[in-house]
């Protein structure tokens, strides 16, 4: 976690300089996608030395008490193992499986847990593709995200809905926009279920972030990060992060900021320079 980015107004002909408010962020990585050439549990080790808390994905092929023997803060898992949110066998297998999910990541220390808005199998494909998403299957998924929200109130914890993007990896997603997940989690209205805004995502399917960082401000759970194109660390593509950061910062934001991105390159070294970029595109002076 990085401190509080503080300045002291310069002055000027005209007065002080407008201050911009201090913010801090909590900087994560996934520990799925840098240090490829190590187990994951000694990516979690070296994510954690660095200063840095961790993310996973699926949990069912880890060890919960060797993760939190680590001594590493992990903020984010997926929170579920299958199901979808429209159908009324989906729903009934994401709320059954998202039970486990939230005791391993109990096990875990971690708050958050991640869906999506169909579950997803091999190269993140989704198990049942839509093409065209109906105003029933809205109504659907509204009821069963309102399920699974009073589930995360019982249980202490908060859900986030990641947006993805249809064009370049996840075709056929319902739900997959920001727009979508925004719209899902203002009508359900529970502090219980809040929106993990992917950037990358974002950037692929809708563009104009920082106007998009604005108006979900209210209801962000998690920011996720990677560069477009390519899904590497943050000054490897065409976002100017540290201007992203900043809005983030002036909308108040001082969540969890997460690269969900690959290493550009991906020994060892060059994941270690991943994560210096990351820090600096995110660190709001």
């Amino acid at each position: 976690m990085i401190g509080p980015a503080t300045s002291t107004a310069p002055l000027s002909a005209a007065g002080p300089v407008e201050e911009h408010p201090a913010t801090s962020f909590t900087l994560a990585v996934c520990s799925e996608m840098v240090f490829t050439e190590l187990p994951l549990l000694e990516r979690v080790k070296r994510i954690h030395d660095l200063g840095f808390a961790c993310e996973i994905w699926g949990w069912t092929d880890k060890d919960a008490d060797v993760l939190a023997g680590t001594g590493a803060e992990f903020t984010s898992m997926t929170g579920y193992v299958e199901g979808d949110l429209i159908t009324p066998d989906g729903a009934d297998a994401l709320l059954r499986t998202a039970e486990p999910s939230i005791a391993f990541a109990k096990q875990i220390g971690c708050p958050t847990l991640n869906i999506h808005g169909t579950g997803l199998g091999e190269g993140g494909l989704p198990v049942r593709p839509v093409e065209v998403v109906t105003g029933e299957m809205w109504v659907a998924a509204v009821r069963t995200l309102e399920r699974l929200a009073a589930l995360a109130e019982r249980a202490g914890v908060t859900y986030v809905i990641e947006n993805l993007n249809l064009e370049v990896d996840h075709p056929g997603t319902p739900f997959a926009h920001a727009a979508d997940t925004l719209a899902l989690v203002r009508a359900v209205d529970r502090p219980q279920l809040r929106m993990n805004l992917d950037l990358y995502h974002a950037q692929i399917g809708e563009g104009n972030l920082v106007e998009l960082v604005r108006r979900a401000a209210p209801y962000l759970g998690e920011v996720q990060v990677a560069d477009v194109p390519g899904r590497c660390e943050p000054g490897t593509g065409e976002v100017h992060w540290p201007f992203v950061a900043r809005a983030l910062a002036d909308v108040g934001y001082d969540g969890v900021v997460a690269m969900e991105a690959f290493a550009s390159d991906p020994s060892v070294d060059g994941s270690e320079l991943a994560l210096r970029r990351f820090r600096d595109a995110f660190t709001v002076r």
